[in-house]
């Protein structure tokens, strides 16, 4: 770990702080791995939830930072417990104990020395059921290989393809060129989709992508490029769930729902392209309901 915390450039931020002498990052973290809920998570994509859950672990700290953040609590480093690698393996196998379909690792990037240790643990300990990665898509590959063979599926976001509006909304003008990659390289390790009997997800990729409001046409541009690059090697979700809290106001363009014209276009866009393996979501296009309370639940032992 000394490797990388010492002058961490593990996200493409390239901060270079010491985040083992207590030094914090872009991400808002030291080296004290922070994890604010480890608990059965429902609202994923159905073939990661399922009926039982998925075993999701909210790390505290996030090295993009959108304006517009639904778990902008603990994106900032507000909220999460401190744990140890192996208190974080023994979490891994207490969610595996409740059943969950998976253990879904939300926003660990910026802790990923520890998070692979983690797993190499809980593997040893008896943990047997997929790993997800689930992420902002704002990765350095060379990270990523830190990964390979602890990860079953990967499910990253692409959240723009316009330079200008990940400049303007994440600070990351350089965001699609770098998550490009990063998918890449995701694809490259989990390999083709493959489902149990139950039609759970056991290895593969799912792209997600949030439609902002007013952004349908680098909403087409992306799901374009996806397609276009991956075929149907991937999955792509097609997310409406957007939702303007009130820190979104300095940025008035953003401060509203997506109305379900833009998502059904955006919808119909994806169907003429050819997209099979999809999931649209359905219903109202804004809800508070995906947002969970950051509350320590499954964390402490």
């Amino acid at each position: 770990m000394t490797g990388y915390m010492e002058e961490c450039r593990l996200c493409p931020r390239d901060c270079g702080v010491n985040r083992l002498a207590g030094q914090r990052g872009r991400c808002h973290m030291t080296a004290q791995i922070s994890v604010a809920r480890a608990a059965l998570h429902m609202w994923e994509e159905p073939c990661i939830s399922g009926e039982e859950g998925s075993g999701t672990v909210f790390f505290a700290g996030c090295s993009l930072g959108c304006v517009y953040c639904q778990n902008h609590e603990i994106a900032a480093g507000r909220a999460g417990h401190p744990v140890s690698a192996e208190r974080l393996a023994e979490i891994f196998l207490e969610l595996q104990a409740k059943r969950a379909n998976n253990i879904n690792l939300v926003t660990a990037g910026h802790f990923l020395p520890q998070v692979a240790l983690a797993l190499k643990l809980a593997r040893r300990r008896g943990l047997d059921i997929p790993v997800v990665y689930n992420s902002s898509g704002y990765e350095r590959v060379s990270a990523l290989k830190l990964l390979e063979g602890l990860v079953d599926i990967y499910l990253p976001d692409l959240k723009y393809m316009s330079p200008e509006l990940s400049g303007r909304y994440s600070s990351a003008p350089d965001y699609f060129a770098t998550a490009s990659r990063a998918i890449g390289e995701m694809v490259r390790q989990a390999g083709e989709a493959s489902f149990d009997s139950r039609g759970m997800m056991r290895r593969g990729v799912i792209v997600r992508h949030l439609l902002l409001p007013g952004c349908l046409e680098d909403g087409k541009a992306v799901l374009r490029y996806l397609y276009e690059t991956y075929g149907d090697r991937i999955y792509i979700s097609i997310l409406n769930q957007y939702t303007p809290l009130a820190h979104v106001c300095d940025w008035p363009e953003i401060n509203r729902p997506v109305t379900a014209a833009e998502y059904d276009e955006l919808v119909d866009y994806a169907i003429a392209l050819g997209v099979e393996n999809g999931f649209i979501q359905e219903g109202e296009t804004v809800s508070e309901s995906f947002i969970p309370a950051f509350d320590g639940e499954g964390v402490e032992g």
